[in-house]
């Protein structure tokens, strides 16, 4: 019965300083807090934000062909695409490209479905609001050029 006791003590000692070691070596150690919003945190490769259209190197325009495929793969149907095919084009362009912001699941699902690669994620993280209503209808058209520019849509 002694060799039980002197054992837990030991153990329970052997315990107390692989604890203290942690915390010891935690102490002297720089801590990874960010002083938001002055600084801003390092987002990994893979950090998925809202979804953005991409924009065509040589036009400027929206990649996007207006074909649905990413209305038609979201889960949470939280995307609605318009689209006409502008005078002299071989292709639809975007007249709408909606995002309700507040629905969607970042699941990624519409951006491996786009078959012309017009959407990626965005490396938004800090969108914050009093009210949802900006999130619900985000105008993603409006961070590209349109070839309907100037025409009353």
């Amino acid at each position: 019965m002694m060799t039980s006791y002197a054992q837990d003590i030991i153990t329970g000692l052997s315990s107390l300083l692989t604890g203290m070691k942690v915390t010891i070596k935690t102490m002297f150690t720089k801590g990874h807090t960010v002083q938001w919003p002055r600084q801003t945190a390092q987002l990994p490769l893979n950090f998925r934000g809202h979804i953005r259209l991409v924009a065509n190197d040589s036009t400027g325009f929206a990649k996007c062909i207006a074909c649905g495929s990413c209305v038609r793969a979201c889960p949470s149907n939280c995307i609605e695409v318009k689209g006409e095919k502008p005078e002299g084009a071989k292709k639809k362009s975007p007249t709408l490209f909606r995002l309700d912001f507040t629905k969607c699941s970042l699941c990624g699902l519409c951006v491996e479905s786009c078959p012309v690669a017009a959407i990626t994620f965005s490396r938004d993280y800090a969108l914050a609001g009093l009210t949802s209503e900006p999130f619900a209808a985000m105008n993603l058209l409006d961070e590209v050029a349109s070839p309907f520019a100037g025409e009353e849509q």
